[in-house]
């Protein structure tokens, strides 16, 4: 039992009054506790003398020069005594309090120390979009997104080391050189029009069978106009929405008979007026077929890796481009489709984006770079009761695997995706046979 503090000044004023007869204390369990706790970690030095059992008393050696071990602050048990068990007193000769701290804990705080140093100077990147601004003489100005120049030369820098499938099977290359000028526009609208939805590889192989196939001189107005609608859908078969697409490229070879003298538009809204064109074709062709640059064609690409940079926060292309178009310098408009179209094909992809090679994420300038990757995987077994010869087992059918993967963002955001995957496994009955 611990010593009160009345019963402590007693003690003393009655070891006062009676100099020659020395203080009996009672040795308490958690006294005995709180020795063999000091000299387990070698902090104190402690010499014991262990005394009867009988004797529930013991001496100090010294009462002006001892320390009281159970009143010292860092001697307070953790828990309180159980009464009935009797312990061993221990006669104290002297102690030492050491005052050094543990060097494990004190390595552990200056490494969270350095972390949160670190943490502080790299920074979270934030999304800094183009912002409407009203200037003094009230007509409202739109200043371009943070960083935005060294985002593109960034981009210009990467897309110079590695080749994309757009550089050498992009619309604008496919047309047949050795025809007219009228041909060759022809052929760039037909390629805009099979390109929806598929990719570039698809879409060149798909020309190219075109030009061949196709009686001489090849991919012209006339012989699409004369062509059977099932074979030319045979020819497209390997574009996504070919049926669509044969439609409508059927629909636009009468148009352009009738409508422009044989010849594709030369205006955007000419464009547009034609079956499966929309605002990303007609700008693309505007600049490819006839040198103009309107605006910008923005794709699926351009749309996602904009968003992805923090530029702007759009729901759909079109509305992309008139964000884009209103800071965007105008001498930028044609070249940034093949830009951001390469770079969606190398390296931001939409699924499994490379931010490990991409400059931007390594400089600081995508807040959506993915800095961390973290993956599970948890099994789903199938089972199902089988009949034997006269018995049951149990026959495992298959087993589903699910992938769960989260990506956190340079901008502290944490991007999650969950997949399940089926592994075919044989079954088996109970005499090993496989079934």
């Amino acid at each position: 039992m611990r010593t009160s503090r009345i019963a402590r000044e007693t003690s003393k004023t009655s070891q006062a009054l009676s100099p020659n007869k020395p203080t009996s204390r009672r040795q308490t369990r958690s006294f005995a506790n709180s020795l063999s706790a000091f000299a387990a970690v070698g902090s104190p030095v402690i010499a014991t003398t262990p005394i009867p059992k009988d004797d529930e008393s013991s001496s100090l050696s010294s009462a002006s020069s001892s320390i009281d071990i159970e009143d010292h602050p860092y001697l307070i048990p953790s828990r309180k005594r159980k009464r009935g068990i009797d312990t061993p007193s221990t006669i104290v000769s002297s102690v030492s309090i050491s005052t050094r701290s543990s060097p494990r804990k004190g390595s552990v705080k200056a490494e969270d120390e350095n972390t949160e140093e670190n943490t502080k100077e790299a920074g979270k990147v934030k999304r800094q979009p183009a912002k409407e601004v009203v200037n003094d003489v009230g007509e409202v100005e739109i200043h371009p997104p943070a960083h935005w120049e060294e985002v593109y030369e960034g981009i210009k820098e990467m897309r110079k080391r590695v080749l994309a499938p757009v550089d050498t099977m992009g619309c604008e290359s496919l047309a047949d050189e050795g025809l007219s000028e009228r041909d060759q526009r022809f052929q760039t609208l037909i390629a805009l029009m099979l390109s929806s939805q598929t990719k570039d590889t698809t879409t060149a192989a798909t020309i190219h069978a075109l030009q061949r196939t196709l009686p001489s001189p090849g991919l012209t107005l006339a012989n699409i106009r004369a062509v059977d609608p099932a074979t030319l859908n045979t020819l497209i078969y390997a574009v996504g929405f070919h049926n669509n697409k044969t439609r409508y490229i059927k629909a636009t070879a009468e148009i352009l008979h009738e409508r422009f003298g044989d010849d594709i538009p030369d205006t955007v809204a000419g464009l547009m007026s034609l079956p499966g064109v929309g605002p990303k074709m007609a700008y693309l062709c505007m600049s490819a077929a006839w040198g103009r640059t309107e605006g910008i064609g923005v794709d699926v690409h351009v749309h996602r890796i904009t968003n992805l940079w923090g530029w702007h926060k759009t729901r759909g292309p079109e509305e992309t481009r008139l964000s884009l178009q209103a800071w965007l310098p105008r001498d930028r408009w044609h070249e940034i489709n093949h830009l951001l179209v390469g770079f969606g094909q190398t390296i931001c992809a939409p699924v499994g984006r490379r931010c490990g090679e991409c400059v931007l994420a390594e400089r600081g300038l995508c807040p959506s770079a993915v800095v961390a990757r973290k993956r599970g995987v948890k099994r789903r077994p199938k089972e199902e009761v089988g009949k034997g010869e006269g018995s049951e087992y149990v026959k495992r059918k298959d087993e589903g695997v699910v992938v769960k993967e989260e990506e956190v963002l340079a901008n502290g955001g944490v991007v999650k995706r969950e997949e399940e995957i089926l592994v075919k496994v044989e079954a088996e009955d109970p005499d090993g046979e496989i079934r």
